[in-house]
């Protein structure tokens, strides 16, 4: 498939010339000599690479940048910038928006296919690490899914199977019972889906670094009041709000964490202490703030992991398996932890057997407005 390139300049005899030598080395080549219709032709085009100057009327090189970068299917192409060598001192700035690469004007036909070719063969290196991760999340699928998948069906069978055989005799209580079984099996298996695609995405992200910048851009508002009601939620689910505890509640501030990926490591690290910890026995749940990070803490006194229990966490482990039970396939722990990571916080777990577990994080906050 012949790749298409965009280029943008304000400048005729760039956009001629740079076209020209790009279709003569087999391109589908698409030029615009302003910045708004650069971005209008990405939308409609979706280019391969773009090539963009940054001094323009009107919206400049770095304005196009983040336009791309917010459209759907832009969002990791390849954006090399044209610069004068009296904007070169300048291209850190452009570097840390989001772009690949940067051409001194006025550059020869070998320096802009050397560009280019190194474009192509970093995005291929990314997308070739993506299969592997992907691959190699499919390999445990393929071993971890179908016994998960086994043992809730068969629930969810067993429960039918019965209402069928008996629906003689069965009273209104029992249906209702059964049917509550049939709802929570279900539900279980969602949650497994769920997580596995969640996973695979999570690896992805990691794995890009436009996306990992563009999923810090966002934010959650009062977080902690958030992981409160997060918390209770739960905990009624368990009967067990009771249990909830919640220590120096920390107000005022905005975590820098979109609110659905924040949403879905406090309910994992929530339900994880409740699942593996006694009725009537205490969650703790404390905030703080220090070295101008906010640090959250989630501590049960439940059964508590070891020290080589820890050291192994990786995705699609459970530990203790043939004693004790339990769902989701052990991707919540990992699935928190890499979320935290990827908005560059820490991520910490102090356990002993028998002992309870506390799971302690941290993110980068501003003050709410």
């Amino acid at each position: 498939m012949i790749k298409k390139i965009l280029v943008i300049d304000d400048a005729e005899y760039i956009l001629e010339s740079t076209s020209t030598l790009l279709r003569f080395e087999g391109y589908d080549v698409f030029t615009a000599s302003d910045g708004l219709t650069g971005v209008e032709i990405a939308s409609n085009v979706i280019p391969d690479l773009i090539l963009c100057d940054i001094s323009m009327p009107g919206l400049d090189g770095y304005g196009v940048l983040e336009k791309v970068r917010n459209l759907p299917n832009t969002t990791t192409t390849p954006f090399i910038f044209l610069t004068a060598l009296t904007e070169k001192k300048n291209m850190r700035t452009g570097m840390e928006k989001g772009a690949d690469d940067y051409i001194v004007k006025p550059y020869t036909r070998n320096e802009l296919i050397a560009a280019i070719d190194a474009q192509w063969k970093r995005h291929t290196l990314i997308e070739k690490h993506v299969q592997e991760k992907v691959d190699k999340v499919g390999k445990s699928v393929i071993y971890a899914l179908p016994h998960e998948f086994r043992t809730v069906l068969n629930e969810v069978i067993n429960s039918a199977r019965y209402i069928n055989n008996s629906a003689d005799t069965v009273k209104p209580k029992e249906v209702r019972e059964l049917a509550g079984d049939i709802i929570s099996s279900a539900m279980r298996l969602m949650k497994i889906t769920e997580n596995f695609l969640f996973y695979v995405s999570l690896e992805s992200i990691m794995s890009n670094p436009q996306k990992k910048n563009m999923l810090r851009t966002f934010s959650t508002v009062e977080p902690v009041a958030i992981a409160e009601d997060i918390a209770h939620l739960i905990a009624d689910k368990y009967e067990r709000s009771a249990d909830l505890y919640f220590l120096n509640n920390v107000t005022g501030i905005r975590a820098q964490i979109s609110t659905e990926s924040y949403h879905k490591i406090i309910d994992e690290l929530i339900d994880n202490a409740l699942r593996f910890s006694e009725k009537d026995s205490k969650i703790f749940v404390n905030s703080w703030i220090e070295d101008n990070l906010l640090f959250i803490s989630i501590k049960d006194n439940g059964r508590g992991m070891t020290q080589e229990q820890i050291s192994s966490i990786s995705a699609l482990s459970q530990f203790d398996r043939s004693i004790y039970e339990q769902q989701g396939v052990g991707l919540g722990l990992v699935i928190s932890k890499k979320l935290v990571e990827l908005h560059d916080g820490s991520f910490k777990i102090e356990s002993g057997l028998q002992n309870g577990t506390e799971v302690i994080f941290s993110l980068h906050f501003e003050k709410a407005n």
